[in-house]
């Protein structure tokens, strides 16, 4: 067990307080029953998912160097359970930090804008940390199998970890980019079946969807098939807009390819709150759009 309280500065993003609020649900669920203190940003805002830098590169590192100021402010970690924040606000932390060296003139701009705001300025001291690697590397793997109280003895797991997890920032020190194995490592820690496929490090297709539907949900189809015909019981996710394009619209994605899927789709904190005995009503199972169901009943859990 751990001899002292992991803590951090807990930045839930908005799609787990809308859309996907399940996400944030469980989030506070699991890191209640682990013992982890989470210190929420009130006052954060949106990261932007990558499209402030479109219209302007200094909006997005203005807009997320005050979301990393918040968490310095407290003197702690920055943990997002999203993808997209965690590789939006980590490449801005990674380039802001370069540019203190190269380039402070543009540092000491986006100071004063954040001055003119009365926000503390950004100084580069805190990290940025999606929760996956957060428990693998703070918390520790032989402390989660320990926590298990309900093994997912014959689960089947197929990971989704997305692109921005694993490739929005130059260095990735916790796992391998290409072949990762942080979500594997875990399911097995569980008692789970890691269940490889080709597209598990690919694009969900969300990027497009909102001007692309048909090619959006054609990525999606591919890669829930893929892990169907893996065997996979379930796909497990550590990025809610990709729970959005492979749970929240698998009924327009399965008109899309023309093909019946019906594969259930977690949030990463979902999975590991089951497996430490929370109960599926706490952790909102019951909102997916794809039933959980299959999931539970082969847990032994009861389905009310």
């Amino acid at each position: 067990m751990l001899s002292h309280t992991l803590k951090y500065a807990y930045y839930p993003g908005c799609v787990a307080q809308g859309a996907c609020r399940e996400l944030h649900q469980s989030t506070l669920a699991l890191t209640k029953a682990l013992g982890i203190e989470l210190i929420e940003l009130k006052k954060a805002a949106c990261c932007g998912s990558g499209t402030f830098k479109e219209d302007s590169q200094l909006l997005e590192d203005t807009v997320n160097a005050r979301n990393i100021a918040l968490a310095e402010q407290l003197n702690l970690p920055l943990l997002t359970h999203c993808s997209t924040c965690q590789g939006v606000i980590g490449h801005v932390n990674e380039h802001l930090k370069e540019c203190q060296k190269t380039n402070p003139a543009y540092v000491e701009k986006i100071n004063s804008l954040l001055q003119k705001e009365g926000c503390l300025p950004y100084q580069g001291t805190v990290e940025i940390k999606h929760i996956l690697y957060a428990l693998i590397k703070d918390y520790g793997l032989a402390a989660i199998a320990q926590r298990v109280t309900r093994k997912l003895t014959g689960l089947k797991c197929a990971a989704f970890y997305g692109c921005y997890l694993l490739r929005a920032q130059k260095s990735l020190a916790d796992d391998d980019p290409l072949h990762p194995e942080g979500m594997e490592n875990v399911f097995r820690a569980l008692g789970a079946t890691p269940i490889y496929y080709r597209g598990r490090t690919q694009c969900c297709g969300w990027p497009i969807s909102s001007y692309a539907s048909t090619p959006s949900f054609r990525m999606a189809g591919t890669h829930l098939q893929e892990a169907l015909e893996a065997g996979a019981d379930c796909m497990v996710t550590p990025c809610p807009l990709c729970h959005l394009n492979l749970d929240s619209r698998q009924p327009e994605v399965e008109k899309a390819i023309g093909r019946k899927l019906g594969l259930p789709v977690l949030h990463l904190p979902q999975l590991i709150a089951l497996a430490i005995g929370i109960s599926p009503k706490q952790l909102g199972l019951e909102r997916h759009i794809v039933s959980t169901q299959p999931v539970l009943q082969k847990l032994g859990i009861a389905v009310s």
